[in-house]
């Protein structure tokens, strides 16, 4: 049989060179084990497998008689999702977002389905949506602001009011039926989004939106959203309008001025004359640096979008962002049957700072001359957009949120010790801050001001210090000269197989320059094409890896959480620590017993 992800490559590949084609008999994949087993390998390792949802149902005990059921379900129907265990999370503002657990067989499924809505909606997706998508990510849009949104005069920030939980579920159904025309693929995708939740053990029924937590929600969220892609993407082209004159007819008229004086003093003979024209060529370039040279009667609108949050940039008068504004809010609320936040969706002049996506983003005016690298110099930052970090908003706050500085009785601000770590190692202890301080660091590696993430350094550094001091009742001196490295810095040792190792704490300025900071997710096509899923490999082999027994009936895979939480007292723990596996393929009897 022909693997089936190869199928969905050429699925992905007839959707990308024919845009409008509609994709029907898609429903038969789901039936189809092999992908069962590529979801599974791609969910087992996340910390959520092992957490529960309504039901004990979690990677542990994946085995080919459980595919065999999800399939038979499939074939005959039957199959229902379960609701989500709903639990909250707490939102950079101090507010709850809900999040949905689904149980681990409705993951299976889910990412099943995801990846054959991948292969039909990605090469449709336009490229100004970032949010949930193969090798896209924030970066990606950022990046994009950055190299796009050059000349820019006004910012529409746009957020849609709880987009994931107001997701109409007629509309969403409607869109999908226009590209896919198979009927129990669409029936399927709405026992998903009729599947409700478990909230303090009582039933809640779902009229709108799409579980966050589930597996299948991002890719939904965008080929709803993608509707307005498509929109703003029509308004662009009828209000885009090349400038009528490229450059203003002052800085013109002094261009002009120019070139006529530069002709005259190859002319002038007399030494005189030819010092008062080198005087009046001096004049009119310092004029010159000061009129501004770009005639702003172009017309132009530039958009990107990571989820429901998203960036408009506008070449016009602000009467031309507050109609944009109005027409967005009109099809969101029209044609999406959702709300556009009039408290988040702002309209700002591009010379003061918008945000996006954790930055801040402006188009810098600045006068200053610099070298352009053809032999001339100009103003190369004039109209450049720039990235910076908004320190007091994110750095400083995640600092005092996370309780790595205090303050001291007239005000300064101090790093102190983390009481929250101390029952940790030493090398936990630093392991932590190191996690922390690259994660942030990398994330903000693109800002213009980076080099201010040098006191966010210097004030993680003591503090991981102050931790350490704390946690042996001694000073940051005695700490330092404990695990000195005798090139004039610190680090922890820690013994391997391979001798001592030593783990420094990071430095911000080694993120400065990193290639890929953001989590890139391959094509899966291209992972497991011509290749079969080790886990297929080892439960088609009928091998107990416990006690070596083939004659079971069944196999099943036992899966655990974290390696480091295993004790090595049992002979199955032993073996997992030993092979360095958060899974291990056993005979149902050897499963039985070990205690859940």
């Amino acid at each position: 049989m022909q693997p089936t992800i190869e199928i969905l490559e050429r699925t992905k590949k007839n959707s990308e060179t024919n845009k409008d084609e509609v994709f029907t008999r898609l429903y038969r994949y789901l039936l189809r084990p092999d992908l069962y087993f590529i979801a599974y390998k791609k969910l087992y390792a996340n910390n959520g497998a092992a957490t529960k949802g309504v039901n004990d149902d979690t990677a542990d005990g994946f085995s080919e008689e459980k595919v065999n059921n999800i399939i038979k379900s499939l074939a005959d129907e039957s199959y229902t999702p379960n609701p989500s265990r709903r639990t909250y999370r707490k939102k950079a503002n101090g507010k709850m977002r809900p999040l949905g657990i689904p149980t681990f067989t409705d993951k299976l499924v889910q990412e099943v389905l995801r990846m054959i809505l991948e292969a039909v909606y990605e090469p449709v997706f336009l490229d100004c949506s970032h949010g949930f998508r193969p090798n896209r990510g924030c970066h990606t849009a950022l990046k994009k602001v950055k190299y796009h949104f050059n000349g820019i005069r006004w910012f529409i920030e746009g957020d849609i009011k709880g987009c994931f939980d107001n997701i109409n579920h007629g509309v969403l159904v409607s869109i999908i039926n226009k590209k896919i025309k198979d009927a129990r693929l669409i029936k399927l995708i709405y026992k998903f989004l009729k599947a409700g939740y478990l909230e303090d053990f009582q039933y809640n029924s779902t009229f709108s939106g799409t579980p966050q937590g589930g597996i299948v929600s991002p890719i939904l969220a965008n080929i709803y959203l993608h509707e307005l892609d498509k929109f703003v993407e029509s308004q662009s082209s009828l209000f885009n309008k090349p400038a009528e004159n490229r450059l203003t007819d002052e800085y013109t008229h002094i261009c002009n001025q120019i070139a006529y004086v530069r002709k005259q003093i190859k002319k002038a003979s007399d030494e005189n004359e030819k010092s008062a024209l080198l005087l009046k060529l001096k004049q009119l370039g310092m004029e010159q640096r000061k009129t501004p040279s770009k005639s702003q009667t172009d017309k132009k609108i530039v958009y990107i979008r990571y989820a429901d949050d998203f960036l408009i940039g506008v070449n016009g008068s602000k009467e031309d962002c507050q109609r944009i504004k109005n027409e967005l809010s009109a099809f969101i609320r029209g044609a999406l049957k959702m709300e556009l936040s009039e408290e988040k969706t702002l309209i700002t002049h591009s010379n003061q700072y918008a945000r996006f996506l954790g930055y801040n983003v402006r188009v810098m005016r600045n006068g200053v001359i610099r070298p352009n690298g053809r032999g001339a110099t100009q103003r190369t930052l004039s109209n450049r957009c720039e990235l910076t970090i908004p320190l007091q908003d994110k750095i400083m706050r995640f600092l005092s949120d996370n309780k790595i500085i205090g303050q001291k009785k007239n005000g300064e601000i101090e790093p102190i010790a983390r009481l929250s770590l101390l029952r940790l190692t030493d090398l936990e202890i630093v392991g932590s801050f190191n996690a922390e301080l690259r994660g942030i660091c990398n994330y903000y590696h693109m800002a213009g001001n980076f080099c201010d993430l040098s006191y966010f350094g210097y004030l993680m550094e003591y503090s991981c210090l102050k931790t350490l001091a704390a946690k042996h009742k001694t000073s940051i001196g005695k700490i330092r000269q404990k695990y000195r490295d005798k090139k004039g810095g610190w680090c922890i040792p820690y013994d391997t197989k391979k001798g001592t190792k030593h783990l420094h704490l990071a430095k911000y300025s080694d993120s400065r320059d990193v290639k890929n900071p953001s989590d890139t997710i391959p094509s899966v096509a291209m992972i497991h094409k011509n290749t079969r899923s080790t886990f297929e490999e080892r439960l088609k082999a009928r091998v107990c890896e416990l006690c070596g027994t083939t004659e079971s009936e069944h196999y099943e895979i036992h899966h655990v959480n974290k390696i480091k939480s295993l004790k090595g007292k049992e002979p199955w723990e032993i073996m997992m620590i030993a092979k360095r596996r958060k899974t291990m393929v056993l005979c149902r009897k050897c499963h039985a017993k070990i205690p859940k």
